[in-house]
């Protein structure tokens, strides 16, 4: 006998859950629906720009490491290169006194 009270509460039960639902379900109107999906879009519209912008300035940002980093080794590598030409000067115009 209690089982029998027991299944007829939940039958009760999920009849009462399934009627919310379709009552939910049914007060769903094509124009909410439409204003949601509107909204949504100019979300989307609103966010992607942002998205696309932050993501170019991170590239660039990365080039212009890359590049600067370059520009320091050429920058030392001609330093390097100036010292040596110095030297070959001082050593040749040494050599063209003694000869």
């Amino acid at each position: 006998m209690k089982d029998s009270s027991i299944k007829k509460d939940r039958y009760s039960l999920i009849d009462e859950v399934e009627k919310s639902i379709k009552r939910h379900v049914d007060n769903l109107s094509f124009r909410l629906l439409l204003s949601v999906m509107l909204i949504l879009f100019t979300i989307l519209i609103l966010i992607l720009p942002k998205i696309y912008l932050k993501n170019e300035i991170y590239y660039n940002s990365r080039d212009i490491s890359k590049l600067y980093n370059e520009y320091s080794i050429l920058k030392e590598e001609n330093r390097v290169l100036k010292q040596k030409l110095e030297y070959l000067k001082f050593k040749n115009q040494v050599l063209d006194t003694i000869f």
